[in-house]
């Protein structure tokens, strides 16, 4: 099971956000290269508590069977679900300013989440309320992963 408190797992979803370019072509869904970029930072920084979402939109459902399913079963995450407004870059998100400064930050943000010295506390998911470092750690390959293929890598 892949996820990012593996760190060939962690390197391999690096490597593939490296080769990402501004003019990437994406496979399915609206967002630009760039969006998706910074997509995935405002998300990791939801995970830690450095930006909030609106409401809690957790429910018994979604705390258990919807979580495991996201993060255990062996199936690919669909296509087309909706994303919150804050972490939404057409919406509430970051905007995209730099594009290798943005890689960059994003990078940034996955090392720390990885490193053994935790610098944070790992917040709630808007739906699947609190996860486990492992939860987290699956969720974020996961996502990575997710978003990566949209764009073809």
């Amino acid at each position: 099971m892949r996820t990012l408190a593996n760190n060939n797992d962690k390197e391999s979803v690096l490597d593939r956000l490296r080769q990402v370019q501004p003019d990437s072509q994406r496979l399915w869904g609206k967002m630009t290269p760039h969006q998706m970029v910074c997509h995935l930072s405002d998300s990791f920084k939801t995970a830690i508590g450095e930006r909030s979402v609106a409401g809690d939109k957790s429910n018994l459902l979604t705390k258990t069977l919807v979580r495991w399913i996201a993060l255990y079963a062996p199936m690919k995450w669909p296509h087309g679900v909706p994303t919150m407004a804050e972490n939404d870059q057409e919406r509430g998100g970051t905007p995209p300013e730099d594009f290798q400064r943005d890689v960059s930050e994003l990078e940034t943000i996955i090392r720390r989440i990885t490193n053994a010295q935790r610098d944070f506390k790992w917040g709630r998911h808007p739906l699947f309320a609190e996860m486990s470092e492992r939860d987290w750690m699956r969720w974020g390959y996961l996502h990575c992963d997710h978003h990566l293929r949209q764009f073809g890598v």
